[in-house]
């Protein structure tokens, strides 16, 4: 199967003439004798803009390779115009399957006998078409609400698996022949996105993701998230609210409305970091695709977030040394980040702090209040892979998904509002959040959230005292009565060893007699002593 899906892949690049990319120094004699022999691989599209081969590939190839393509559609800032236009179009339009053949799906998985008993109204015409699911427009018969309909292509599972197993192949020899393999963790980061692209195919768990984002944002002015219809919602089928909205890179449109820009851009990053530190919970997938603009009042614009199937969750350590870096950061206080990085084990504990610390500032400073037009992030991660290899800085699988998160607000930002301070947005809301947990106030809303527990624990806690205190009263005569028979036991074993010892002995002068021409009767009885003595030992190692 890997091998099969190799040979697809490395024919689909080669059909759409993305080899011609890799300037000619870079490939061995080899690798062009090879490629010359491929000769039913040939580009069959020398016609098409490179951006347009680009897109018709990885669409052929599968969910995987669109879902990259489609973060990649976000980073304009290291991508050219025409790439970046191309790859936009991953977002949402990506070829769809038959509209007869997903009516026919969900009639099954919601048990119907025509979709006419549901809906008064149902679109066979995709309205949106993604890597892994199209959606499609309807009407509920019941009280006329309009719906979307979301429908995972068929034998998607299946494209899906494969590319996981081959890249995790490639994954465990690059661990096992890269001088940074281990430090790079290439399996582990494999095995995180294969949990997490696999759930993203039951779209029962994106509908629970989607009605806990939704409470978490119940009134917000910043994020509205669409009421998904449970009772009709199915493993391969999704039935949500369908929005009005504007897709947040229609960027002029929303210029023309009018809308609040920078209020939005601002918006933004509050979100993220409300779904990061707030709830531990965030949505994952934040292309521009799943986001649109509610710009019924441009001065108060919101965002409206789609497709919940990827969200991200932190566990309390990670989330407390994450907030904790951002915060050090944003004050410039890198000998703090350093410190940080040490403590949380991502980097040696033997690792020169003071090195460390001017590695960071070198990275970091020069791109303190500048705004996001300003800053070239591919140089910057660049530095930051440099500092982390010089370093041996570990990868923290469990934080892949926020740091794609990271890059998709960025990008968004970048497209909405290029003058944006990222920094100064997002330090007060850190610095309030880390006010929350450390100190009285913090203090105060742990005992009152915990206060049922010990309300209930209350009357049994005397009983508890007197019974540790009786522990405590009888702790020196149980140590006495261990010691003792410790030493007993160490006795035991000596004469354990000195009966083997002494048997061994014997039962090799038995074997030795007959070379001296003695009686055979010392033989034996030299054998037999030290059979017995051997029983002798074994008795005393069996007490």
């Amino acid at each position: 199967m890997r091998i099969k899906r190799f040979y697809t892949i490395t024919k689909t690049l080669l059909q759409h003439g993305l080899d011609e990319w890799i300037p000619q120094r870079f490939l061995p004699w080899y690798m062009q004798f090879l490629k010359m022999c491929l000769f039913w691989m040939r580009n069959r599209y020398p016609d098409r803009p490179r951006g347009e081969r680009l897109r018709l590939a990885l669409e052929a190839l599968g969910p995987v390779f669109v879902k990259f393509g489609q973060m990649l559609s976000t980073r304009r800032d290291i991508l050219p115009p025409d790439i970046a236009n191309e790859l936009t179009l991953l977002q949402d339009k990506v070829q769809p399957f038959d509209g007869e053949q997903a009516s026919e799906i969900i009639r099954k998985s919601l048990g119907l006998g025509s979709l006419d008993e549901l809906f008064s109204e149902f679109e066979t015409k995709a309205l949106a078409s993604a890597s892994i699911a199209q959606v499609h427009a309807a009407t509920l018969r019941t009280d006329g609400d309009k719906v979307v309909v979301k429908v995972i292509r068929p034998n998607i599972a299946d494209t899906i698996t494969a590319d996981i197993e081959l890249m995790r192949a490639f994954a465990i020899i690059a661990q096992r022949l890269l001088p940074d393999g281990k430090r790079l963790r290439p399996v582990e980061v494999i095995e995180e996105y294969r949990k997490t692209i696999i759930d993203e195919l039951d779209l029962m768990r994106e509908s629970a993701n989607g009605i806990q984002l939704a409470r978490n944002f119940e009134n917000s002015h910043s994020l509205y998230v669409p009421h998904i219809y449970a009772d009709y919602c199915r493993t391969n089928v999704l039935v949500m609210e369908r929005i009005k909205g504007i897709p947040v890179a229609e960027v002029d449109t929303l210029k023309e409305l009018g809308v609040n820009l920078k209020l939005l851009a601002e918006r933004g990053v509050e979100v993220f970091f409300t779904q990061v530190f707030r709830d531990s919970f965030f949505h994952a997938d934040m292309h521009p695709g799943n986001i649109f603009v509610d710009a019924t009042n441009p001065e108060d614009p919101r965002y409206i977030a789609i497709d919940f199937g990827i969200v991200g969750t932190l566990n309390k350590e990670d989330k407390r040394y994450l907030a904790e870096n951002f915060v050090a950061f944003f004050n410039r206080d890198y000998r703090k980040v350093a410190e940080l990085h040490v403590d949380s084990g991502w980097v040696p504990f033997n690792t020169n702090i003071d090195e460390f610390e001017v590695a960071i500032r070198t990275v970091c400073e020069p791109i303190f209040h500048k705004p996001l037009a300003e800053i070239s992030f591919g140089q910057v991660l660049l530095q930051l892979f440099n500092t982390a290899r010089r370093f041996n800085m570990v990868v923290q699988p469990q934080l892949v998904l926020l740091q794609k998160t990271l890059l998709y607000i960025e990008g968004l930002g970048r497209q909405l509002y290029p003058q944006l301070d990222l920094w100064q947005t997002a330090k007060p809301f850190l610095e309030n959040w880390m006010k929350e947990q450390v100190g009285f106030k913090a203090m105060y809303n742990k005992i009152y959230s915990n206060f049922p527990f010990w309300t209930e624990k209350m009357p049994e806690i005397p009983d508890l005292v007197y019974d540790s205190l009786k522990q405590v009263k009888l702790l020196p005569e149980k140590q006495r009565i261990w010691f003792e028979h410790q030493a007993k036991l160490q006795k035991q074993s000596r004469k354990s060893q000195f009966y083997t010892m002494l048997g061994s002995t014997f039962f090799i002068a038995s074997l030795l007699l007959p070379l001296h021409n003695l009686h055979w009767g010392y033989t034996i009885g030299s054998g037999l002593v030290g059979v017995g003595l051997w029983i002798r030992a074994y008795l005393y190692h069996a007490k």
